[in-house]
């Protein structure tokens, strides 16, 4: 490790002891927003979009892939999906990294967070590593496992010494790995259940955990079940509501299974999801970062505000 990457690496770790402390006994905790929410508003209107997330008070972006460094298989499955979703941008919008970063910094934004793929983690860290310290990122994140890296439990112990891997070499960018978790590894596989075993098998030091409550609920978990069990994993949240509560038929892992919720999704506190109680829990045991993320939601000027409205009351 450079004794820069050394030095930012020191001052992440820091600001994460610091941090909690400070947001715990207040209302005030920093609010962001999940980019994948306005993708096709970030595609079409850059600024006017940014200028909408600042105008609600947003205070965080998490920015997703893939980028210009990203690997080149996930950049040609990315266009052939955006295609069929009707916006094709990601990333940084075709700005550089510092470009795009003044861009939110001048609204009063910063971006704590990269969500990116599999093998950008595994083949491209360096490059990683180096948008994220233009960006002021301290966390690089999977957003989802692969299939193939999730048919069986001995996938999933694979799955938890490759995260280890990845988080050692986040770690030499002076950067923190963490993983999101979609609705699969939710249930029990027979005595044991995939999420334990990727909590309880990778280190502490070197992944961290981004739980959303939308898929977490749908795979049967109370999310304040897995806060209170792994203290100190999770560091982010991605808030979502459903309304009604419904759980998935199968076990989580197919896209019909995610697509069918999509209905569910409503603004925060429009919902059930017991929000005031997880916040509360969050809050407790080091939760740094809350990103609202309701997946291209429409007309996101008045769904994000009252998103926002709300967990602000909390």
């Amino acid at each position: 490790m450079t004794r820069k990457k050394f030095l930012n690496y020191s001052a992440l770790a820091t600001a994460s002891l610091l941090t909690p402390s400070f947001m715990m006994n207040s209302k005030n905790y920093a609010l962001g927003l999940g980019l994948f929410s306005v993708p096709k508003g970030l595609n079409d209107d850059l600024e006017g979009t940014l200028d909408m997330l600042a105008s609600i008070g947003f205070e965080e972006l998490e920015v997703f892939g893939p980028y210009t460094f990203s690997d080149e298989k996930t950049k040609q499955e990315w266009a052939a999906t955006s295609q069929m979703l009707g916006f094709s941008a990601s990333g940084f919008y075709g700005h550089t990294p510092e470009d795009f970063v003044s861009k939110v910094n001048d609204r009063g934004m910063s971006i704590p967070s990269m969500h990116t793929d599999i093998e950008t983690l595994q083949h491209n860290m360096s490059a990683l590593g180096e948008a994220a310290r233009k960006i002021g990122a301290t966390y690089v994140v999977l957003p989802a496992l692969p299939e193939p890296y999730r048919k069986n439990l001995d996938d999933y112990k694979r799955s938890a010494e490759l995260f280890n891997e990845i988080g050692k070499n986040a770690r030499e960018e002076g950067i923190r790995f963490g993983y999101h978790n979609h609705g699969y590894g939710l249930k029990p596989w027979g005595t044991e259940r995939p999420m334990d075993l990727i909590l309880e098998q990778t280190d502490p030091d070197l992944v961290f955990f981004e739980m959303d409550l939308f898929w977490t609920t749908a795979g049967g978990i109370n999310p304040i079940e897995l806060l209170d069990k792994y203290p100190n994993r999770y560091k982010m949240l991605h808030i979502k509501d459903m309304k009604p509560i419904k759980e998935f038929q199968g076990d989580g892992s197919s896209p019909q299974e995610w697509f069918g919720l999509f209905s569910n999704m409503t603004s925060c506190g429009k919902g059930d999801i017991d929000l005031d109680g997880i916040i509360k829990k969050s809050k407790e045991i080091g939760v740094e970062h809350f990103f609202v993320e309701q997946d291209m939601v429409v007309q996101p000027e008045v769904a994000l505000k009252e998103s926002f409205d709300y967990l602000k009351t909390l």
